[in-house]
């Protein structure tokens, strides 16, 4: 199991891509992104879901934690059943919210990888995809990793997504 965490626009994506290529056996990736896009409709921007406000800070509410919360067991139960499996995540909460994956994987091998990018390369980055909250780049660039404990850490601002997947799958052995 390889947990990429790091904010939006950060490259965790390509990067669990590339993985998925160079990597000798099959990976499967889900992201924070699934998890949002499986969210029924109302419970984007809702309280008790999630909700982006105009500065691209992001709140979440009782029925996105208790749902979040079977999100990560079930990711969990996949790689207990023998799945390989890439999570791309944005602790929001930082170290809590890496506490929250740890008790789910609890008696699994983990390999947890931050993922830096300078907050203004990011956010130019979320300026080109077009598909994000304008601000979510930059108000998460750092708090994502407040308190939080890698295994390693790869930065994109200048390193390409394929180079940063090289040393993630030479750190696994």
């Amino acid at each position: 199991m390889i947990v990429l965490n790091g904010g939006s626009s950060a490259g965790k994506s390509g990067i669990a891509r590339c993985l998925q290529t160079i990597l000798p056996d099959p990976w499967l990736t889900f992201g924070a992104d699934t998890f949002v896009e499986a969210l029924p409709a109302p419970m984007r921007d809702s309280d008790a879901g999630i909700a982006f406000g105009p500065d691209g800070q992001v709140t979440v509410g009782p029925v996105f934690r208790t749902l979040d919360e079977a999100w990560s067991r079930g990711i969990a139960a996949m790689v207990h059943a023998g799945a390989r499996v890439i999570v791309d995540e944005v602790f929001l909460g930082g170290a809590a919210s890496q506490d929250r994956w740890r008790t789910a994987l609890d008696g699994l091998r983990v390999l947890w990888v931050g993922v830096r990018c300078d907050s203004a390369v990011a956010a130019g980055r979320e300026a080109a995809r077009g598909d994000r909250v304008t601000g979510m780049a930059r108000s998460q660039a750092q708090i994502v990793h407040h308190g939080v404990t890698y295994d390693l850490e790869v930065d994109t601002t200048h390193t390409e997504a394929m180079e940063c997947a090289r040393m993630i799958a030479e750190h696994l052995g």
